[in-house]
């Protein structure tokens, strides 16, 4: 059976943005930001995102598109004969349905946020209010299994009409939708009375406010985003990479797809920022930023309606597309693995995943009783821990060592890959920061993770 493939370069680099932009970018980055001092956590996390994310990045495009497999196949067709890199691979495939286990809930959460938006349930509710409704809505099962289950379901429809005419449609007409929305509310934000504080604090950094903190703990902060936001270690990238071309070297493309990730979390800044300060709430008010914070500002906002509609819009986009995209993975595993057709694997996985994500969308309601991390922990908090605590870091290091060691795939073979078409060329010197500086990098993420 021919491989497919994506229509065009626009195609692969929105769709591996899509993967990388998630809930991530526009929740995780801002709350993170707030409590390491805004201006120099951004200057840390770019940092980062250069020396961890964009070498990493390229290694993952490169074993896919070499291998025209997906993550399972792929270190069989790569890895030396005998050697057993292609355990890594069915690790892969674990890590891709454990992080949708969980994600198709919280996403499922996005989904709720905007009809409730939309509809003005939040209108007139104080900030105690708006609290009780977000832990309300958890409390219900129905709410919480139909919403995932609406996730999994047109998740996996889209998927089965295609590579080309599903997945790469749906996801262009997506993020072109998610940035323009984006730079609409950015705009809306910088404007309101009260603005420039947020604004000074966000862009300006302040190495007062980072003593305060820590040096230390901003710089482990803006790693540890810098590292997870891409989805690094789990396949996510190599399955983009197996279906292009080779017109355009891997690292330019890397760089391009970083650029759009990095665009995403900034703008979400430009819109969460200004409106605190517009308003007096405190940015470093962390997870609950978000579905507690953010709907009181809109509540008091001229249009509030019009503009946290549109935010929570966005934000479904944003984890809708890393949904397609792990599906995306995890039905070509199947495909390749199983032998099956496109429609069956879209089939017999949104049954599995409907099953799996149940753990999920039942903790905080009927099966709460469940707390894996001890006493207020969550079957979310244990699913989350294990995916980017333990095997997106450990991926990540063994994708490295892979493209690296000669016992792997090797520098050269890697080098010949990832250079082939325009743009971008590995370095020669990057050669010995690749291969001894970045693989303790990523161990360092991994042990300051178990901490």
């Amino acid at each position: 059976m021919q491989r497919e493939s994506l229509g065009s370069r626009l195609g692969f680099i929105l769709l591996s943005a899509g993967c990388a932009i998630g809930i991530g970018n526009v929740w995780k980055f801002p709350y993170l930001c707030g409590q390491s001092g805004g201006g120099i956590f951004v200057l840390v996390y770019l940092f980062f995102l250069i020396i961890l994310g964009l070498p990493a990045m390229t290694m993952e495009f490169a074993m896919g598109r070499a291998s025209r497999k997906s993550p399972v196949k792929m270190y069989q067709e790569l890895e030396p004969e005998g050697s057993k890199w292609h355990l890594h691979g069915y690790l892969c495939m674990v890590g891709n349905y454990l992080l949708m286990m969980y994600y198709t809930t919280v996403a499922g959460w996005m989904l709720q946020y905007f009809a409730r938006t939309a509809m003005g349930s939040f209108t007139g509710l104080d900030a105690d209010q708006v609290a009780s409704a977000f832990t309300g809505g958890l409390a219900n099962p129905a709410i919480q299994v139909g919403c995932m289950a609406i996730v999994v379901a047109l998740g996996f429809f889209v998927n089965s009409q295609g590579l080309q005419n599903g997945l790469e449609k749906v996801t262009k007409i997506m993020m072109i939708a998610l940035l323009v929305i984006m730079v609409v509310l950015a705009i809306n934000s910088i404007f309101l009375p009260g603005a420039k504080e947020g604004l000074k604090f966000y862009l300006l950094p302040s190495a007062e406010r980072a003593k305060e903190i820590g040096i230390f703990q901003v710089a482990v902060n803006a790693m540890n985003q810098a590292f997870f936001t891409l989805s690094i270690g789990i396949g996510s990238m190599a399955i983009f990479g197996s279906y292009i071309d080779r017109e355009r070297t891997l690292m330019g493309e890397s760089v391009n797809v970083i650029i759009l990730d990095t665009f995403v979390a900034i703008c979400s800044g430009l819109i969460i920022f200004p409106a605190c300060f517009a308003y007096g709430v405190e940015p470093n008010s962390g997870p609950g930023l978000l579905f507690i914070t953010l709907p009181n500002i809109f509540n008091n906002m001229p249009m509030g309606r019009l503009w946290g509609s549109l935010f929570f819009v966005f934000m479904t986009f944003a984890a809708f597309s890393t949904v397609l995209a792990v599906f995306e993975n995890i039905m070509a595993m199947c495909m390749d693995q199983f032998g099956w057709s496109r429609r069956k694997s879209g089939l017999m996985n949104a049954l599995i995943l409907f099953v799996l994500s149940l753990p999920c969308a039942l903790g905080f309601n009927l099966w709460s009783f469940l707390q894996p991390l001890g006493e207020g922990s969550s079957v979310l908090d244990f699913e989350d821990l294990i995916v980017s605590n333990y095997i997106l870091p450990i991926g990540a290091f063994l994708f490295v060592v892979f493209c690296t060691a000669r016992f792997g795939w090797g520098w050269d073979n890697f080098v010949k890959e990832a250079d082939q078409g325009k743009g971008m060329k590995v370095q020669s010197w990057m050669r010995p920061y690749v291969t001894y500086i970045l693989p303790l990098i990523v161990i360092l993420v991994f042990v300051l993770g178990i901490i």
